[in-house]
């Protein structure tokens, strides 16, 4: 078995959700979670499919983003998974959606974050092993650093 790392292409501005599924109805299942949710964002989704034909399945919004899942799902090479692109919304909008999808399995991560995919390859094939989202932590926050973690969250009207 070979492990490797796979670097994910996270456009500017964007939000992406990696994610495990098992059913080729995701990609429209997803496709409606998105739409209905958050109907003003851009976003593309991409599926891999791991048995009869093992396509690569698209739906969304934005080709851009789009081209970009596929070319993400093409590095990784496993299948079963899914990648979201999302401009103009969030994770925190779609995720308790997105898990109470009835096809999806696990959410590795959601993030805009540098974002790293570890991935076993076997005989048979590749699967997710994990994630590295982002950076390793610098430090605990002190009382600046919690004020405007606060303010921050109030800025952007999260909290009140």
């Amino acid at each position: 078995m070979d492990i490797k790392s796979i670097r994910l292409d996270i456009p500017e501005d964007c939000n992406i959700i990696l994610g495990q599924t098992h059913f080729i109805k995701t990609t429209e299942d997803l496709y409606e979670v998105m739409a209905t949710t958050v109907p003003h964002a851009k976003f593309g989704i991409a599926f891999t499919e791991a048995s009869q034909q093992c396509l690569i399945r698209t739906e969304g919004n934005d080709d851009e983003l789009i081209n970009t899942c596929v070319g993400n799902l093409e590095n990784i090479g496993a299948g079963h998974i899914f990648c979201i692109l999302m401009k103009i919304a969030f994770p925190i909008n779609v995720l308790n959606q997105i898990k109470n999808c009835p096809e999806v399995c696990r959410i590795f991560c959601a993030t805009a974050n540098p974002l790293e995919v570890i991935v076993a390859v076997t005989e048979q094939g590749a699967g997710v092993l994990g994630v590295v989202d982002g950076l390793s932590p610098q430090g605990v926050e002190n009382a600046d650093d919690k004020a405007q973690r606060k303010e921050f969250l109030r800025k952007i009207g999260y909290k009140l």
